[in-house]
């Protein structure tokens, strides 16, 4: 099989496929960030693709109920289809299980029989390629979004740059969470980055470290942001008042408790901004096309 070089750049990138509200959005960690997937297509005429890519998924639900992040193989030789999945660093095991059983209940309505795929929610993210599809750098730029308001406060740079070395170091030396993963705030700044669970420590840094370089220069004063590479990821938001909470009786708690507000915050401020152009877009389209048409 002639396969293509590169994974993203034949992909079809579809964002946020659904509509949601905004204060829904924020809230749930099974909601669609974006999805990538190969425009070539299995050529299956035995149907031995379709099996082995549904067993794979199957396996992959079945781990994440084990482990956070695993991968695996289905199918021998040519046939062979290689698959992993990462759930955020702060999910429960029966969270991550719920979000990586989303994504397989969905991945042939969202995908097809492509050759390879990636699709990612909030809270986790599935890929897999058929054997012999070659890989990409890790840093390899996938998607990002940046939230529509922009900040207007002195010392809002400083601030975002200081929390932005904090997760670059975080990523490499929390070994709380078992490393490659890293929730903080400074000051107003709430900040958070994740590389895939294979990554080696200082690959992790240097990845996390070109994701905020490019959060940095694409992202400008927005006071939200998302910068997916293929094998990690920063998000940041910035709360004038103050970083929320939710108060509880433990105070590991509380801070897991913030880390998954914030974290699912950025994602909903993110989607609020993009809809907003959306439909900013979609009404300067119909003015033209009405005024064709009086014309």
């Amino acid at each position: 099989m002639d396969l293509p070089r590169t994974l993203f750049s034949i992909f079809s990138i579809s964002m946020l496929s659904s509509f949601f509200p905004c204060a829904e959005s924020a809230a749930d960690y099974t909601n669609l960030v974006f999805k990538g997937c190969a425009e070539q297509k299995f050529q299956d005429s035995t149907g031995i693709y379709s099996q082995n890519l549904k067993t794979l998924l199957s396996s992959l639900v079945s781990l994440s109920s084990q482990k956070t992040f695993s991968s695996t193989n289905s199918g021998a030789d040519q046939n062979s289809i290689m698959g992993l999945y990462q759930c955020r660093g702060d999910l429960t095991l029966p969270e991550c299980f719920n979000c990586v059983s989303k994504i397989s209940d969905t991945a042939d309505k969202r995908c097809g029989k492509a050759v390879a795929a990636r699709i990612q929610l909030n809270g986790c993210y599935v890929r897999y390629e058929v054997a012999g599809f070659k890989q990409v750098s890790d840093t390899e730029f996938l998607y990002k979004v940046c939230g529509s308001t922009q900040a207007s406060e002195a010392g809002f740079d400083q601030k975002r740059n200081t929390a932005f070395d904090m997760v670059e170091s975080g990523v490499k030396t929390d070994a709380s969470t078992g490393g490659l993963f890293y929730t903080g705030r400074y000051e107003s700044v709430y900040v958070l980055g994740q590389c895939e669970g294979d990554l080696g420590s200082d690959d992790c840094g240097d990845c996390v470290s070109s994701a905020v370089e490019r959060a940095k220069a694409d992202c400008g004063e927005s006071i939200s942001g998302q910068v997916y590479l293929q094998k990690c990821y920063v998000s940041y938001s910035y709360y004038p008042k103050g970083v929320p909470s939710i108060s509880s009786s433990s105070g590991n708690e509380e801070q897991r408790h913030t880390q998954r507000t914030v974290a699912l915050a950025v994602g909903g401020l993110a989607a609020c901004g993009f809809i907003t152009v959306f439909f900013l877009f979609v009404k300067s389209v119909m003015k033209k096309r009405g005024g064709k048409h009086g014309g």
